[in-house]
């Protein structure tokens, strides 16, 4: 079920910003923002499934109905696809439409889905739990490591309606999603369901409420409470104070979290970017194709930590604790990114190389740059004085540069149009090449001269990164998730799981704030995501070792021993009460 899913949500995404670009004909700033805003809302929507799963319809009715709307999302959006249906100002409605239904849907279900997963494990299975967790996740990666390949070659293998097959892209994502929602309720027989608990989420902001404002009136007086939270107990009992003490104090771990995430997700843009710079002789596979080695890897790696390392580490007589997983694991994100800063510091300084100069005639000289998509300054030099010229160059844009001399030095003016069809031969990444176009017998005839030869960084320097990088994510993710489970009372568990999704809405952010807020060197942004990434592993570090491991079960057990103790003592003193009662009549 689980694969399925994960199958149509990474195969649609994998194709979506070139539907925006190609299909919808969106510039690639909007089409980014757009796929962006569609992947923050993914991650906002499970705060709204956990409460409907938690508080009103419970787990396994909210996976149905969120799946069904998650299923009518896909449905659209692939009709959005169609050239025929409408114009384009449908295709972009449906398109919008279908997004948001598939956002609510798919972020709906991500906590329930989990959540209800360890449901079906008692107390005392932990490490059938865990192992559930492993081939859990493992499932999500199956997906995402097909889906990358399978929905690009669906789109510009297939030809359907006179062009790349969008509609097909999309539409065998929602045909996964069908399969993933008969599936799941095929086995509805099968599965251990818990009841709803009411409007807990509710019930629980009234407590904290409640408890801050009778802190706030209280007198110097009154007696002292042990937790701000104990202010609470003249209206609300005392196990749900202690199951909100127990979500709160996982809330507060939770805070130095999405820096991982922040790292995390970078492989989808800057890591990608990297890699358009540096030699892919020995791959030659398009790049959507290199984000399957963080899937591949995790298929590879969470076998080998759950059947060798982990045991082997316990052997060493070393407690392993969720809590010492995760902080592992961010110190690995942060080496990944530290090589990633290594690597880029070569790409770069066989960049800084890359500058070239050829000769238009004798006295004019002029010098290149391999730069793409930003503005960049033209040295002139002309009869022994040299003059800059600005210029923004496009990529498939053609330019025409003028030089013409001027009392105050060299002026240059820039026409460009559209690029023809060139047979340019092969053109290796990274390398910079002067074309001269020549007019002969009405057709035009391209001259290669390569200025600046092709990458020297391999693509394979990235491997060490990708591998770090899946290795912190093995003890930081499969962990967080089985921890956000055993750590949550019963009838908060979605809304943990939830709380946990919005770590990486939140990573995301910080990316963004960074990216375009800081306007670093490339190099220099790896450098610093990997010191703030170091750093904040040594406050969750220090978080962890003040965290009291509970067992959600066993307070079930306490209140359920609490409850009949406070029976019995009823009972006692009812029957005291008729025993005096009964004296009394005697003596009368």
């Amino acid at each position: 079920n689980e694969f399925c899913e994960r199958f149509s949500y990474y195969g649609m995404k994998a194709v979506l910003t070139l539907y925006f670009v190609s299909y919808l004909g969106w510039d690639p700033d909007l089409s980014t923002a757009v796929y962006h805003a569609f992947s923050g809302l993914c991650y906002f929507t499970p705060i709204l499934g956990a409460l409907i799963a938690d508080s009103w319809l419970g787990k396994f009715k909210t996976i149905i109905y969120l799946s069904v709307v998650y299923v009518i999302g896909h449905v659209v959006k692939s009709v959005g696809a169609i050239p025929t249906v409408g114009n384009k100002e449908m295709h972009i409605a449906l398109s919008m439409l279908g997004l948001i239904l598939i956002a609510f849907g798919t972020g709906g279900i991500k906590p329930c889905v989990a959540a209800f997963g360890g449901d079906q494990f008692d107390e005392e299975n932990v490490s059938e739990r865990q192992k559930f967790f492993s081939i859990f996740y493992m499932s999500i990666n199956a997906g995402s490591l097909l889906s990358t390949v399978i929905t690009p070659i669906l789109r510009g293998d297939v030809q359907c309606f006179g062009g790349d097959c969008y509609a097909l892209a999309f539409g065998v994502p929602a045909a996964l999603m069908v399969v993933a929602l008969v599936v799941f309720i095929a086995g509805c027989g099968l599965y251990k369901r818990n009841p709803p608990q009411g409007n807990i989420l509710l019930e629980v902001c009234r407590c904290i409420g409640f408890a801050i404002k009778n802190r706030w009136k209280s007198s110097k007086y009154d007696p002292k409470r042990k937790h701000w939270l104990d202010w609470a107990e003249e209206k609300y009992s005392k196990r749900l104070i202690q199951e909100i003490k127990m979500v709160l104090r996982v809330l507060v771990l939770y805070i130095p979290l999405p820096m991982f995430w922040a790292l995390f997700d970078q492989q989808g843009s800057r890591w990608t970017l990297q890699a358009r710079r540096m030699n892919l002789s020995f791959v030659r596979v398009c790049l959507h194709k290199v984000k399957m080695l963080n899937a591949l890897l995790i298929l590879v790696f969470v076998p080998i930590f759950d059947l060798l390392i982990y045991p082997l580490v316990g052997l060493c007589r070393i407690n392993i604790t969720p809590l010492r997983k995760m902080v592992t694991g961010m110190i690995f994100a942060a080496l990944a990114f530290g090589a990633a800063t290594l690597v880029e510091v070569q790409v770069v300084v066989r960049m800084s190389n890359s500058l070239s100069s050829f000769y238009i005639n004798k006295e004019t000289l002029v010098k290149t740059f391999t730069y793409l998509n930003k503005e960049v300054k033209i040295q002139v030099t002309f009869k022994g004085s040299t003059s800059e010229c600005t210029q923004m160059f496009i990529e498939e844009t053609a330019y025409s540069l003028f030089f013409y001399s001027t009392t105050a030095g060299i002026d240059c003016i820039s026409q460009s149009e559209e690029c023809s069809d060139l047979n340019l031969g092969l053109l290796d990444f990274g390398a910079s090449y002067t074309v001269i176009l020549t007019n002969e017998s009405d057709t035009i005839v391209p001259h290669k001269m390569e200025d600046v030869q092709a990458n020297n960084v391999h693509i394979a320097w990235q491997i060490p990164q990708y591998v770090l990088l899946t290795a912190g994510e093995v003890m930081f993710s499969i962990t967080g998730l089985e921890f956000s489970y055993s750590q949550a009372p019963a009838n908060m568990k979605s809304v943990l799981q939830a709380g946990w999704l919005l770590t990486v809405a939140f990573g995301n952010v910080i990316v963004l704030i960074v990216a375009e807020g800081a306007g670093l060197e490339q190099w220099k942004e790896f450098a610093l995501f990997a010191g703030l990434l170091l750093g904040v592993s040594i406050i969750f570090s220090f978080m962890a070792y003040f965290y009291t491991y509970v067992d959600p079960d066993q307070l079930d057990k306490i209140y359920q021993k609490d409850s009949g103790k406070e029976e019995d003592d009823k009972k006692q003193k009812t029957d005291d009460i008729q025993m005096n009662n009964k004296g009394k009549e005697t003596r009368m």
